[in-house]
């Protein structure tokens, strides 16, 4: 069993370094809160709700709010939270005021696979120089630290150098080459009742053939934080998710499989990739297989 160690301690931070820090200038803390809300149906099953009115009630001082899907995904696309191009996903981090000399501080509610999408975001674009609140919103409230409902937007920055690592996100096509590849482990990040095809809540219940479960939910604490190391690597070894090879992570739509892709990283693995479509684009073809228990 390999020994964990999380290798980037920069790109997570405490509620207690960010409250000492909020007079910062050079900080952009920005809240990404959204939720899925399962409406079933036929099409696509779930309904993309905004965090912005929980985040108009109360946001860390100084913390703007991201938009995934209005402001950050292919309005072309027939999936939810498809990647733009790397220019316009530059483009609109710096009207948000992001740029090469800002440090990017990301967190979310109830969950810390929002900030991690961002996070991997801007790691596919060459900016790395952003964290993750660890704990999120949640604990920031849990240990008294102050709120505000003051609205907040950063001025808009000339612009943000794009540095690209298109590896770190793939579409079916690797993914179905990955499948008769034994140096490739493709990483399930949703639940074990999805995984298993008890839940069929996608529309075509099950996973990817040959896929293993790491649920995101596995890998943080009850108070949002995340596992320590070795934890988190024990759970990676035991599905065979090992450094040596190469590890793609997918979920329903790219979110859930960024938290796995954040801590993997952190591990140290060289290799990792995010499935950006997920199950949302896989289901919707029925030439490719699925699988259940």
């Amino acid at each position: 069993m390999t020994q964990g160690t999380y290798l980037h301690p920069e790109a997570i931070v405490t509620g207690e370094w960010l409250e000492a820090h909020l007079d910062d200038p050079s900080l952009r803390i920005f809240d990404c809160t959204f939720s899925l809300e399962y409406q079933g149906g036929d099409g696509d099953p779930f309904r993309v709700v905004t965090g912005r009115p929980e985040y108009d009630k109360a946001h860390i001082p100084g913390a703007g709010f991201l938009d995934l899907q209005a402001d950050f995904s292919d309005p072309d696309s027939p999936f939810r939270f498809m990647m733009p191009s790397p220019e316009e996903t530059a483009a609109a981090f710096a009207r948000h005021g992001v740029g090469d000399d800002t440090r990017v501080i990301l967190y979310g509610r109830a969950s810390m696979q929002r900030a991690t999408r961002f996070w991997w975001m801007l790691r596919w674009l060459g900016f790395d120089n952003a964290a993750v609140l660890d704990g999120g919103m949640d604990k920031w409230e849990a240990e008294g630290r102050p709120v505000s409902d003051a609205p907040c937007t950063y001025a808009p920055t000339g612009g943000l150098t794009i540095r690209p690592r298109p590896e770190i996100f793939v579409g079916k096509d690797a993914v179905v080459s990955a499948m008769n590849d034994a140096g490739v482990c493709t990483v399930n990040a949703l639940t074990e009742k999805l995984h298993s095809g008890e839940d069929g809540r996608y529309g075509r219940a099950g996973r990817i053939p040959g896929s293993v479960n790491v649920p995101a939910a596995s890998l943080v604490n009850s108070d949002m934080t995340h596992l320590a190391a070795d934890q988190a690597q024990r759970l990676f070894d035991a599905v065979g998710a090992t450094p040596d090879k190469k590890v793609i992570v997918y979920c329903g739509g790219g979110i859930a499989a960024s938290l796995d892709a954040f801590l993997l990283y952190q591990l140290g693995y060289e290799n990792v990739a995010v499935y950006d479509a997920s199950l949302s684009e896989w289901i919707a073809d029925p030439a490719l297989p699925m699988e259940t228990d």
